[in-house]
C-alpha cells in the first residue's frame, strides 16, 4: 500500500524580540523622558523672555504703554533708527574693544596664576585658592563700594600710594578720562575673573598626562617647549571654553560700568552696550528701541563667539 505525504511549506515568522531586548528599547528612551521637565522650564524661562523681546523690538513701547496704551507696531523702525546712529558705532567699537581686552588679559593672568598654582606647596596652594574664593564669591555691590574707595579722587588709598612714592597723583580724578576710566573698569573686571579662570586651569593642568611631560624632558625640550608642545595643545579644549565664556561676559558687563559712571563717569563717553540699552529702556523710556539694541548685542555675541565655537567643535571632531 502506497502512502502519499503531503510535504507543507515551511511556515515563516517574523523573529520575536526577545525580553531583554523589549526592556533596552524601552530603557533606553528613559533619558529623553527625563530630559523633558528640565527642557520645558529651560523654554519658559528662558524662551518666554527671548520671545517677547523679539516682539518688543518691533513696537513701539513707551512709558505710554506701561500704562495700558496699546503699543504700536512700527515694523523695522528701531533697527533703522539704531544703524543710523552714530553714537551707537561709537559704544559697540568700544563694547567690542573692552570685550576683546579684557578677556584675553583675563585668559592669560588666570592660565599663570594656574600654574603657579601647580608649583605651590599644598599649604600655600589651599591659602591661594581660598583668597581666590573668596574674591570671586564677593558681591559685586560690596567690591564695587570697596574699588569706588580705592580710586576717590580726595581719600583714595591708589592716589595716597602714588603720590608717596614721589608721582604726581594728588587729586587726579580717575573715572573723569574716558581712558583711565577704563583702566579702572579693567582692573575690576579681570580681578573678578580671574578667579574662575584660574580655577578652570588649574583643573585642566592635573589632567595633563606626566609621563608625556618627563618624556619630552628627557629629549632635551625646555620648560617653554613643553608648555607649548605638550601642555597646551593638552588643554587648550578648555581654554577654548573659558575664552568663549569671558567673551559673553565681558561684552554684556553692566554692573561695573554702571557703578563707575555714578561715582564719578561721563556717561557718554563711558557708555558701554549694557549700560547703553539700560540707559535706552529704564533710563528714557524707549524699551522698543532699547530692545532693539538687546539683540543687536545678541547678534553681535553670536558673530564674535562663532570662531570659538568652530574651533570647539574642530576639536572635538578631531578628538
Amino acid at each position: 500500500m502506497t502512502t502519499t505525504q503531503e510535504v507543507l511549506p515551511a511556515e515563516t515568522s517574523t523573529p520575536v524580540s526577545s525580553g531583554p531586548e523589549r526592556r533596552r528599547r524601552s530603557v533606553n528612551a528613559l533619558p529623553y523622558g527625563l530630559l523633558v521637565p528640565a527642557t520645558a522650564a529651560l523654554a519658559l524661562a528662558l524662551g518666554y523672555p527671548l520671545v517677547r523681546q523679539v516682539v518688543l523690538s518691533f513696537q513701539d513701547f513707551g512709558l505710554a504703554q506701561q500704562f495700558g496704551k496699546p503699543p504700536e507696531w512700527v515694523g523695522l523702525q528701531n533697527y533703522r533708527e539704531l544703524v543710523t546712529d552714530s553714537y551707537l558705532w561709537k559704544v559697540v567699537l568700544r563694547s567690542v574693544l573692552f570685550c576683546l581686552a579684557n578677556a584675553a588679559l583675563t585668559a592669560c593672568l588666570g592660565l599663570a596664576v594656574a600654574l603657579l598654582m601647580m608649583r605651590m606647596s599644598k599649604v600655600v596652594r589651599i591659602a591661594v585658592q581660598a583668597g581666590l574664593l573668596l574674591a570671586w564669591a564677593m558681591p559685586v555691590v560690596a567690591s564695587m563700594t570697596v574699588w569706588t574707595f580705592l580710586f576717590d579722587t580726595q581719600y583714595g588709598i591708589v592716589n595716597w600710594l602714588l603720590t608717596h612714592l614721589g608721582l604726581d597723583f594728588d587729586g587726579h580724578a580717575w573715572l573723569l578720562h574716558p581712558m583711565s576710566f577704563f583702566g579702572v573698569a579693567t582692573v575690576i573686571v579681570v580681578w573678578m575673573s580671574v578667579p574662575f579662570v584660574a580655577f578652570t586651569m588649574y583643573a585642566a593642568l592635573t589632567q595633563v598626562p606626566e609621563e608625556l611631560v618627563e618624556a619630552a624632558e628627557i629629549d632635551g625640550a625646555t620648560g617653554g617647549q613643553r608648555f607649548r608642545h605638550v601642555v597646551l595643545p593638552t588643554i587648550r579644549p578648555v581654554l577654548y571654553v573659558v575664552l568663549l565664556l569671558q567673551i559673553i561676559w565681558d561684552l554684556r558687563v553692566f554692573t561695573q560700568i554702571f557703578n563707575l559712571q555714578k561715582a564719578g563717569g561721563v556717561t557718554e563717553q563711558t557708555n558701554l552696550l549694557g549700560t547703553f540699552i539700560y540707559r535706552q529702556g529704564v533710563g528714557g523710556g524707549h524699551f522698543g528701541l532699547a530692545s532693539a539694541a538687546a539683540m543687536f548685542m545678541l547678534a553681535l555675541a553670536v558673530v564674535m563667539t562663532a570662531p570659538y565655537v568652530r574651533l570647539m567643535l574642530k576639536q572635538e571632531k578631531e578628538a
